[in-house]
């Protein structure tokens, strides 16, 4: 499979402070590839890197150390960046052009000529679901509309890469949904998407593989199956008829017991102790409702590599 991004050891220092400005590393160290025609997910809470990253590759700012290539070239090469398109988190739009307008200009940037721009504008409208909108503008847009006007000038040159820092952000699910669409129509189209995002939910039902950064460092990288596989497997079991008095057998053998209106939802770290909370329920006369797989959120993955982090540096 042909590799259309290389990072390899990129760092950021930002000098921070006013009278004595100290360095504060912002990426440390941080090396991926990203296959042709995938989506790839760059996960992580605010303020891990994912911005300065899109931004270095964007040659918006320089690293402090490493490098990076795109479609085997490097970053700062003209005619590469001819073959990409970037959608910014919080992109600035001229409020009075319109929509048809907006993406004339940007067509214009790239050289298109009127009948190539023409028939671009047209290809795009129809593709965000914007065409109805043409000859609005753009200050009367809607937080989503402005989203798909974004993503449709990301895409005026018909590149080869698509990177969008946040392209969900502040977005309502119908809103949500829409750009999800848009991504998969992309790669469709043999594209490859590039995305940063915090959001756990886009990325389960879009993305071929994860990147996920924490505070800078690479924190985890590949298949979100593989990820989550690294996680502890919990699973829930829902119980019904136990009364109080054999709850403490219960809470022994189990991570977290909580009392519903409908019965008990007993929390346990892997399949390998199930048999004996079946064993329990049997015992005292209880009814198994459900026992189900419990996916650890993305919150707690981090946390968990924090406090990992935390407690290894407190033994040394």
């Amino acid at each position: 499979m042909k590799t259309v991004i290389e990072i390899d050891n990129l760092c950021k220092d930002y000098m921070v402070g006013f009278w004595r400005p100290k360095p504060q590393r912002a990426l440390n160290n941080l090396s991926l590839q990203v296959n042709e025609g995938e989506i790839f997910g760059f996960l992580g809470g605010n303020g891990a890197g994912k911005t300065t990253t899109l931004k270095i590759l964007m040659t918006l700012m320089f690293p402090t150390s490493g490098s990076a290539k795109i479609l085997g070239k490097s970053i700062d090469d003209l005619e590469m960046r001819k073959q990409i398109g970037y959608l910014p988190e919080a992109p600035y739009f001229y409020d009075y052009l319109t929509a048809k307008e907006f993406l004339d200009y940007c067509g214009k940037i790239f050289g298109l000529s009127n009948d190539a721009r023409n028939r671009r504008i047209n290809e795009l409208l129809k593709l965000v679901d914007l065409d109805f909108a043409a000859d609005r503008q753009l200050r009367k847009f809607s937080k989503g509309m402005l989203q798909r006007i974004g993503i449709a000038q990301a895409l005026v040159n018909d590149p080869k890469i698509v990177f969008m820092d946040e392209p969900m952000s502040g977005l309502d699910p119908i809103g949500r949904r829409e750009v999800r669409e848009i991504i998969r129509s992309l790669r469709e189209q043999g594209k490859t998407i590039f995305f940063s995002t915090h959001i756990l939910s886009d990325v389960e039902v879009l993305c071929d593989r994860v990147a996920i950064l924490r505070k800078g460092d690479l924190a985890g990288y590949g298949k979100l199956s593989e990820l989550e596989g690294s996680r502890d497997a919990t699973m829930e079991i829902s119980v019904q008829g136990i009364s109080n008095e054999n709850l403490p057998h219960f809470c022994a053998k189990a991570q977290k017991v909580v009392q519903t209106a409908s019965g008990l939802q007993i929390q346990i770290p892997d399949q390998s102790h199930i048999d004996e909370i079946l064993l329990l329920v049997r015992k005292y006369d209880g009814k198994i409702i459900s026992i189900n797989p419990v996916k650890t959120a993305l919150e707690d993955f981090f946390v968990k590599e924090k406090t990992s982090s935390l407690t290894k540096q407190a033994l040394v």
